[in-house]
């Protein structure tokens, strides 16, 4: 009985995973060339994740790679002032620490056996048991799994739902091996997260481990059109560089030669969401996990809930390895609940950084209730 997974993301790999432990094969059919074929992106805060990875085996090995002091934050004005400073010490447990979502998804490739991902497989269509390629071949299913995140192509099996633009536009910029390249900037960030909040406006800096910056710059209530109309040169990085800077007027010096230090990788990013409690009537051969059946605002859920819904879909369908549609409607079940309430936890914090005083709503989030 084929089990299709449709991308090789977070939820796709664990429940891949996750099958494999309890003895059930998969295919996972990911368009990419190769695990090599793009960056992957930043950190990830894995926090709830945690009883993903336990359920495939992994958790011991995740924490061996994951980044304690990535717990720690830094939260100031614009204008400088340090509203907080959170320093994590070296023997706290692991409860959110980040990890390198390129070192998590090796993690989670390296326990598959050889085989199990087929690269360069770009989805086209599916109907009747049949899965079609781009390239114009097929596979059989008995069960086709959408792990093909914000943009699935999966999901319109289900439903005719698609993510709308939330108001918000991300400019990413980075410094590379800032500890040798600018330790004076190095020290400033510190060894964790670092966010600057203003009216319309928040800077967003985080380590990586490979001694990269990640700087996220976000325009909020802006349109979907923000990106070809903000007068950003994206195809000049020296000129972008300047315009954010221009765009960053009045902010303190210190934020903008952060600005004015980084390479010349410059990504423009829409936020986009699909709606809070989304549900679809059960399907007796396609579901679907992570941001295909949930994308939601990054306050740092979306990756945790991917994990768990593969790692519970797989758990799922070792308890009724011969009946998919009694497996799919006990994960869905589970899933539509438990997403929405991340969903919704996440559309609030995403209100809150959009408010005019989001970095004191922020600082009495962060702070110890009495």
């Amino acid at each position: 009985m084929p089990i299709a997974i449709v991308g090789a993301g977070m939820g796709g790999l664990a429940l891949a995973r996750v099958l494999h432990v309890h003895g059930i094969e998969s295919v996972v059919y990911e368009r990419e060339s190769s695990r090599d074929a793009r960056g992957q992106g930043g950190m990830l805060d894995i926090h709830s994740g945690q009883r993903a990875l336990r359920e495939a085996g992994l958790l011991d090995q995740f924490f061996t790679i994951a980044r304690g002091e990535g717990q720690d934050m830094r939260l100031l004005r614009p204008d400088g002032t340090l509203l907080l400073q959170e320093d994590t010490p070296d023997d706290a447990p692991l409860l959110r620490p980040e990890v390198d979502r390129a070192d998590l998804r090796d993690l989670l490739l390296d326990s598959l056996p050889e085989g199990t991902v087929r690269w360069g497989h770009a989805f086209a269509s599916a109907g009747e048991g049949v899965l079609r390629f781009a390239d114009g071949g097929s596979a059989s299913y008995d069960l086709l799994v959408g792990a093909d995140g914000a943009q699935s192509r999966v999901r319109a099996l289900l439903t005719d739902a698609r993510p709308v633009h939330l108001g918000q536009n991300i400019v990413e910029v980075g410094i590379p091996d800032i500890d040798r390249t600018h330790p004076d900037l190095a020290a400033m960030i510190g060894r964790g997260n670092y966010w600057v909040l203003g009216d319309g406006l928040s800077f967003a800096a985080q380590r990586n481990g490979d001694g990269r910056v990640r700087i996220g710059v976000s325009f909020y209530h802006t349109g979907e059109d923000w990106i070809a109309t903000c007068g950003i040169p994206f195809d000049d990085p020296a000129a972008a560089r300047a315009k954010l800077i221009s765009l960053l007027s009045g902010w303190d010096s210190r934020f903008t030669s952060m600005i004015a230090a980084c390479d010349d990788t410059v990504v423009a990013r829409p936020i986009t969401a699909l709606p809070a409690g989304l549900t679809w009537p059960s399907s007796p051969d396609v579901t679907l996990v992570g941001d295909a059946a949930h994308l939601m605002p990054p306050v740092g859920e979306g990756a945790n809930m991917a994990l768990l819904d593969g790692a519970l879909l797989g758990l799922a369908l070792a308890a009724h390895p011969a009946d998919f549609p009694a497996a799919i409607n006990h994960y869905e079940t589970e899933m539509f609940d438990r997403t929405s309430a991340a969903a919704r936890m996440s559309a609030d914090m995403q209100e809150l950084l959009m408010a005019p005083d989001a970095a004191d709503r922020l600082l009495a989030f962060f702070q110890p209730k009495p």
